[in-house]
């Protein structure tokens, strides 16, 4: 920590750093203009960077440039299950490797403080029409899970700086924006802005509150938390005003959807937005963490606003220390962080969105950009009708609607919306349809607190909608089994059945394999679609049902007034059920004393948690970058569920196959997710998922054909991709993929860049890549490589019987040579831009990955040093 710009904070025992007086020091009035990302950067900068560096980082700051790359220091590191169980299995391997190597294995922890919270795990194998579904699913979830869970209770007791929120509990992103996030922290008497990278794309959601909190891949995850710094050169901030005001009956889902569908248009991707103005001003901090929450869907990396009254409010209503409240009030006006301190602040590029524009929205059927207004949905029409018949599901059936995911479940006016459609829905006689797979999962207990006191807990319990876990379940493809009469009618009538959930994600396969297709709705119209059954419904203006005095029923009918969800808020949601629900989890346990060793004694038989083999075989050697055959040539828009799917494995899939063989009960296969500490499972969910279009292979027709396909070459067989991925492992084959823009988008999955490097992947090109996935390839050694504009696969006419070459020296974002071989015996050279972006990502490349680089470093800093 530097001591240069150190000052005492006004009205605290604390000190602070100047950043205003080092910014200005450099040129004079400058902080002034400053966006706030950038005045919490600069505060990172005076406050860790090393000083001989510090003014030419500031000067990037000031100016507007992005030409040199600067340190970022995260405060906190926050993983969900998955991919922190996956994080802290890649660190288990290393002390290994580094045990192997003569290395003290105790020495490798985290460095910066990680916390981990159990929320990915639970299926919905229980719906909310039944009263005992939160236990049932619970020990469900704790059987299908023992050999993570077991891990997972390791690392807590093996690994420094780690702490751990066991199942049952809560959302990440939920308990975060709650609880975790101080929005000022203090240590070592020096209060600071909280900062934190996390293992989930929706990270993003306490950008609400003022913090600036982004998704990175796991591998960048273990890298931060092993005390690297993130680097980073400075992103294009871009302005969003917020004006007007929201109509009456517009929740905050419908202002998100019509966000996200503006923000997509508007390409601000990899950007950071701040928003402002009357506005932003108007919205509750519930309303903001939702629209937060989905910076991904935008394609940004963080979705920030301003510290204000609507901040100070929140922290009290969720029962934050008064030390706290203060604390945050005094460093932000102190700090230029406070509303009233950014209305000089200047932005490169703006944009002006009308919220009074926003009507109520739904977006489907595949990806959450794709907005429709609820009035129109019907007359729009979704391909695959068959004939409704008398007695059985229509087509368009909603087979599972799920008021599930933080980014809905954290906005009380949101759930008080949902509980008063179903008060209403009872008083008239209303029924879900006996199709509807319906539940609730909030991301905090303290939500079923809430609902308790404003009565509403029993109205959702009636109509369907018990709470069946605290956890992401649907939103993560964590949907669970149907009912098999309902399933094998799904199948026998070749049915288009679709989800309708209150979650960020709907791409194609993600909720469940026998929805076709998913709409993204608030909760209270969540609970309005599991009453009419069928998405080929005017929600609007079509009739739900009869009263008992055979009056008709619309949705009108059953909307609450905004005045009476504002009031029961008021009157239900207080701090004492916060505290009541965080107190508790949050307090310390002693330690008992027991000591586990420093290595984890795997279980060889496990199909969960696997001694990772990133420093074994062809992943310890050189990377040819010569003679690549294509594993597949993709187009546009490949997200990371399609390199990795994360829902429930099926008994013919390759993954499904193997877990067999190892004596595992189909009903306890779970979900591609839950595997990821196995590398022998994760690997065949490389490209498993049902709905990709691998361009070469192709129908009679000449058509694309979808499915996990591959063609091997240069036999020209096609086969299922794991065979495929097999057949060239045994050859020692190395590959390469082809595709169309971006590459990646989604989750931040970082076994979207393990599998396909497991497989002999070397290089992807591609038209644009995703941000954090392509720092996962980085993190893998895995090289991405961009086709300059108007060259593409389609251009090339590349068809997948080609081999290629990588030709030229790996500096940041320097041009280099992809030679392609042609069956023919045509050569070709094409420029491509090297996307390793900074000197940093150039050395983890070169090294064979983060963890080939931190053994390295970590074994040259702790051998003897030779006497002088």
């Amino acid at each position: 920590m530097n001591t240069n710009h150190r000052k005492p904070l006004p009205g605290t025992s604390l000190d602070y750093f100047d950043t205003r007086g080092a910014i200005d020091a450099i040129q004079p009035g400058a902080y002034d203009t400053l966006p706030y990302t950038s005045r919490v950067l600069a505060e990172n900068l005076v406050r860790r960077c090393d000083p001989a560096t510090m003014t030419d980082s500031l000067k990037q700051l000031i100016e507007r440039k992005q030409d040199l790359d600067f340190p970022w220091f995260p405060a906190r590191v926050v993983c969900h299950d998955i991919l922190g169980q996956t994080a802290l299995v890649d660190l288990a391997g290393l002390r290994d490797a580094i045990a192997l190597q003569g290395g003290d294995p105790a020495m490798v922890n985290p460095v910066v403080p990680t916390q981990l919270v159990v929320d990915h795990s639970l299926a919905v194998e229980c719906g909310g029409f039944d009263p005992d579904a939160f236990a049932k699913n619970r020990a469900i979830e704790d059987r299908r899970n023992e050999d993570r869970f077991h891990f997972i209770e390791w690392t807590k007791k093996a690994f420094q700086n780690v702490d751990v929120i066991p199942p049952g509990n809560g959302i990440l992103h939920q308990i975060n924006l709650e609880r975790m996030s101080p929005v000022i922290q203090s240590e070592q008497g020096v209060a600071y802005p909280d900062t934190l990278v996390g293992t989930d794309s929706h990270t993003p959601m306490v950008d609400a509150l003022g913090v600036i909190a982004i998704g990175v891949g796991g591998l960048e995850a273990e890298s931060v938390m092993l005390g690297r710094a993130s680097w980073m050169r400075l992103p294009d901030i871009i302005g969003v005003e917020l004006t007007g005001r929201a109509q009456p009956g517009i929740t905050a889902t419908d202002i998100v959807l019509a966000l996200t569908e503006f923000l997509r248009n508007s390409k601000v991707v990899s950007s950071y937005l701040e928003f402002y103005g009357a506005g932003a001003s108007s919205l509750t901090l519930g309303d903001r963490a939702t629209i937060s929450n989905m910076a991904p869907e935008f394609g940004a990396t963080a979705a920030m606003f301003y510290i204000d009254e609507q901040t100070i409010k929140y922290l009290r209503l969720t029962g934050r220390e008064e030390e706290t409240v203060h604390l945050v009030e005094t460093y932000a006006k102190e700090a230029g962080l406070w509303v009233d301190s950014l209305k000089t602040a200047q932005y490169e590029r703006t944009l002006s969105f009308d919220l009074s524009s926003v009507v109520r929205n739904i977006a489907g059927p595949s990806n959450p950009h794709k907005r429709v207004p609820t009035s129109e949905l019907a007359a729009r029409g979704i391909s695959g009708v068959v004939e409704n018949e008398p007695g059985l599901m229509p087509d368009g059936a909603v087979i599972i609607a799920a008021i599930t995911s933080c980014t809905n479940t954290s906005n009380p006016r949101n759930m008080i919306a949902a509980g008063l459609i179903a008060r209403n829905a009872n008083r008239l006689g209303l029924q879900r349809k006996p199709w509807v797979k319906s539940s609730l999962a909030p991301g905090s207990k303290a939500v079923a607190l809430y609902l308790d006191e404003a009565g509403l807990s029993a109205e959702l319990d009636k109509l369907g909608f018990g709470v069946v876990a605290f956890a992401c379940t649907t939103c993560n493809g964590m949907s669970g089994a149907l009912d098999p009469v309902i399933q094998q009618e799904i199948i026998d009538r070749d049915l288009y059945a679709t989800a309708v959930l209150s979650g960020n994600r709907n791409f194609d396969g993600r909720i469940h394999p026998y929805a076709k297709q998913a709409f993204l709705a608030s909760p209270p119209l969540v609970v309005a679609y599991a009453i009419a059954g069928t998405i080929r419904f005017d929600i609007e203006k079509d009739v739900l049902g009869l009263d008992a005095a055979g009056r008709e029923i619309r949705l009108a009918d059953l909307w609450p007034l905004d005045e009476e969800i504002d009031a029961i808020v008021e009157s239900s949601v207080k701090p004492d059920q916060f505290r009541k629900v965080y107190t508790p989890m949050f307090a310390r346990v002693l330690d008992d004393g027991v000591k586990v060793s420093p290595l984890y004694d795997w279980r060889p038989m496990s199909t969960y948690i696997r001694r990772p083999p990133y420093w074994e075989g062809a992943l310890a050697g050189e990377r040819s970058l010569a003679g690549m055959r294509p594993l597949a040539v993709l187009g546009d828009n490949i997200t990371t569920d399609h390199l990795s799917p994360s829902n429930a494995i099926m008994l013919d899939s390759a993954a499904g196959e193997y877990l067999a063989k190892m004596g595992l009960p189909e009903e306890d296969f779970n979900s591609y997710a839950t595997h990821r500490g196995d590398h022998l499972t994760a690997q065949r969910a490389t490209f498993a998922n049902p709905t990709l279009k691998n361009e070469m292979v192709r129908n009679e027709d000449g058509s694309v054909k979808a499915g996990s396909l591959a063609r091997v070459e240069p036999e020209g067989q096609v086969t299922r991709m794991w065979e495929a991925i097999e057949t060239y492992m045994e050859r020692k084959q190395p590959l390469i993929v082809i595709a169309g823009a971006d590459y990646g988008q989604g989750s931040s999955r970082d076994w979207a860049a393990k599998g396909v490097r497991l497989a002999g992947v070397e290089a992807i090109v591609a038209e644009g890549f995703e941000r954090i996935h392509r720092t996962n390839l980085v993190g893998m050694g895995v090289l991405p490589l961009e086709f300059k504009p108007g060259v593409n696969r389609l251009s090339l006419g590349i068809d997948g019987t080609e081999t290629f070459d990588v030709v030229g020296e790996c500096t940041p974002r320097t041009d280099l040579t992809l030679v392609i071989h042609r069956r023919s015996g045509e050569r070709l050279e094409v420029v491509v831009t090297c996307r390793l972006d900074t000197a940093e990502e150039v050395a983890i490349y070169e090294a064979g990955g983060v963890l080939q680089r931190f053994a390295q470093d970590f074994l040259e800093s702790s051998a003897p040093k030779a006497a002088a």
